[in-house]
């Protein structure tokens, strides 16, 4: 008999994402870190996660890995994140939106939080910048 191998954590990250999108919020939820559960019901996450699941009806429940990064906290604290995209925003330039799934450290497999992002528009927002040598 084979031991269960634990999924990595941008796989527990999906796993945690395609449960919302597929409205499985009992099993998204089993995926939160026992402290966030115990000061968030069942049907208060639901609520809360209904936002991620109405954006894959409108882009497709397919995701794909789109970045890993270090968020720095307000109190010197810093939090683990994995970004999803859509695979359907796979063909433009920016993501549309973002699934963010954050950990409290790198050994961590339960969810300490979830969030749908806008990424921010890219350079061609801001204005240009000038050039050295002109007046």
């Amino acid at each position: 008999m084979q031991a269960e191998r634990r999924p990595g954590q941008a796989q527990a990250a999906g796993l945690f994402l395609r449960a919302v999108l597929h409205a499985d919020y009992p099993a998204a939820y089993a995926r939160l870190a026992p402290e966030v559960r115990q000061g968030l019901t069942l049907a208060r996450f639901a609520a809360a996660a209904r936002p991620l699941w109405k954006s894959g009806q409108r882009h497709g429940s397919g995701i794909e890995l789109y970045k890993l990064g270090v968020r720095l906290g307000d109190r010197g604290g810093s939090r683990l994140f994995y970004s999803f995209s859509f695979a359907a925003d796979s063909v433009a330039k920016s993501p549309s939106e973002l699934l963010e799934v954050t950990f409290r450290d790198t050994a961590s497999r339960a969810v300490l939080g979830f969030s749908l992002r806008t990424p921010a528009k890219a350079a061609s927002s801001r204005p240009p910048l000038p050039r050295s040598g002109t007046k």
